[in-house]
């Protein structure tokens, strides 16, 4: 089985291709020629994933699956959320750093996150992935379009925001995120473990049960 994966992240498509295994070959934007910086305009997660596979599937006529993870936070009422990966980059930001004014500036979104906890004693976090499906069902009986059906999985995992950095694996807000019941962040958990128990790796499971039973 073959299914594109609407990004070019390397980290996302190593973490998903792990996941999934060699039963489903997942392909990446690249793979199928796509080289659009396609748009994350929507104001929830579930949007944006929306979005980026219904992209994908309108203009390469291909099943797909697009995904958007917010790292939300309850002291600062559910932020970054839907403005994780460009959290440092938004005009209200307080902290002027390099990269400050970049997208997907993991650096200054984690000195961002850090100053906004500062003094604040509940660091209570949760990460949540939503994945959106795109699937050809079947044809319209004139042939005029197709029959598509959209899926959505979620995966959340809960946990808290430490002080400072720790370890060096995996990627965004790794450093400064320790799930519940481990004293390690999953920067230093590393990808094997990450890669079971991650709010990715639990929506990308759920994905995985539907496409090889359906």
């Amino acid at each position: 089985m073959k299914i594109v994966f609407a990004t070019n992240n390397k980290h996302k498509l190593d973490e998903i291709r792990s996941i999934l295994g060699d039963s489903i070959e997942v392909l990446s934007l690249k793979d199928i020629g796509c080289n659009v910086d396609i748009p994350e305009t929507g104001k929830t997660l579930e949007e944006n994933a929306l979005q980026k596979a219904q992209y994908v599937y309108d203009n390469y006529h291909i099943d797909c699956f697009a995904d958007d993870t917010g790292l939300e936070v309850e002291a600062l009422d559910g932020a970054p959320g839907v403005y994780s990966a460009r959290y440092a980059a938004l005009p209200d930001n307080p902290v002027k750093s390099e990269g400050a004014t970049s997208s997907h500036d993991s650096d200054a979104n984690m000195t961002r996150l850090l100053y906004e906890l500062n003094g604040k004693d509940n660091r209570k976090a949760r990460f949540r992935t939503v994945i959106a499906l795109i699937q050809k069902k079947d044809v319209c009986p004139c042939g005029c379009t197709s029959i598509k059906e959209i899926l959505k999985f979620e995966g959340i995992v809960e946990g808290e925001i430490i002080k400072e950095r720790r370890g060096v694996e995996g990627f965004g807000y790794d450093p400064i995120f320790q799930p519940d019941g481990y004293d390690k962040t999953f920067a230093e958990l590393g990808m094997d473990i990450k890669n079971h128990i991650s709010h990715r790796a639990r929506a990308t499971q759920k994905l995985a049960e539907f496409l090889l039973n359906n």
